[in-house]
């Protein structure tokens, strides 16, 4: 028996298929830099495509288009080498002069490119954004979620509610998980005949994905992580993901720019493929529906690049659970020290 919301997933999937055929010269450009014609897909004992293996998306890419890029999906070769050259040249004045981070009111953390993992390059496919639909490669976000993150912003130091799950070390949730941040950008992969799982090296989240044809969890239950079912069109591995609270942000990390902070609602619904396109690319793409926070349905594309020898090692986040207690209690300080200010006014 199919229920509504079930109806609303082949909806969704249409939806996205009918987005990606629109989108097919961008597709096509977009495979042209990474895609190895010569290339036979790996394939596990019971036949599958083979995904399993350390994959990474560190990134200079920014989410959404620049302005100085707009109406153009992706650089010229010329301009990644530029932007790529540029990158280092700042990171060696940034290594060279650490001891401006210590100024009073500075950031202290992160001062030298040495505690920071965020990227060198821009992508391999030469995207100015990671989002690729809408076609002006920005997220079609309500007025009232910019409104609400704005209030979360400046509200940060009231309650532990105003943080980020991050900051929190609860979980970034469905993609924010797979989204790249300024370190711990790698993703395992494990497939087994019916299940995939994915380990995502921030906050060790991990996802194991039946791939079965089973009923989703009754909608009355709902999780961070949302709950997920798997199965292949053809060689593309497709995530329907559904059953979220509404605690959750859609991205946590400063790497999606207007999109951190932005909430999610228990309408979403996300679908994410990963096609593997070469010895050392996965492509992974993902849908985002939550009609409560957004005008449309739109979609992030990025390259998944193979790291075998990458190590992941434990995330203990802040151990303790000591830094949220520390960082409300230095408000409460801040918030002491300016009253005093003004009384002495």
């Amino acid at each position: 028996m199919h229920t509504r919301t079930d109806r609303r997933f082949v909806a969704l999937a249409a939806l996205a298929l009918a987005g990606t055929l629109a989108a097919a010269p961008a597709a096509t450009a977009q495979l042209e830099r990474v895609a190895d014609p010569d290339w036979t897909l790996p394939r596990t004992p019971d036949g599958q495509p083979d995904l399993q293996g350390m994959w990474g998306n560190k990134t200079l890419t920014p989410m959404e288009r620049p302005a100085d890029v707009e109406g153009r999906a992706f650089l010229t070769d010329e301009e990644i080498a530029r932007i790529n050259q540029q990158r280092v040249i700042d990171e060696q004045a940034r290594d060279e002069a650490p001891a401006q981070r210590y100024q009073a009111g500075g950031n202290v953390g992160g001062y030298g490119s040495y505690w920071l993992d965020a990227g060198d390059t821009v992508l391999s496919t030469g995207q100015t954004s990671l989002i690729v639909d809408p076609p002006d490669g920005r997220a079609p976000i309500k007025q009232w979620a910019l409104d609400a993150k704005a209030y979360n912003l400046a509200h940060n130091g009231d309650h532990y509610r105003h943080m980020s799950v991050w900051d929190r070390c609860v979980s970034r949730g469905v993609p924010g998980s797979m989204l790249p941040a300024g370190y711990n950008n790698a993703y395992r992969i494990v497939q087994t005949p019916d299940h995939v799982a994915i380990q995502h090296e921030m906050i060790h989240d991990v996802r194991i994905i039946p791939l079965a044809d089973q009923p989703f969890i009754d909608s009355d239950i709902r999780q961070w992580m949302g709950d997920s079912r798997a199965h292949w069109d053809g060689d593309t591995l497709v995530v329907e993901s559904r059953n979220f609270h509404n605690r959750g942000w859609i991205a946590s990390s400063g790497a999606g720019r207007r999109l951190k902070g932005i909430p999610t609602s228990k309408a979403l619904e996300v679908v994410e493929r990963f096609r593997r396109v070469s010895e050392d690319t996965i492509i992974w793409t993902v849908t985002i529906d939550d009609a409560n926070v957004y005008d449309r349905p739109w979609t992030i594309s990025m390259p998944l690049t193979e790291d075998p020898d990458y190590v992941i090692y434990e995330y203990a986040c802040h151990e303790g659970n000591w830094a949220v207690r520390n960082a409300l209690s230095g408000q409460r300080a801040v918030d002491a020290r300016t009253a005093a200010a003004t009384n002495e006014q």
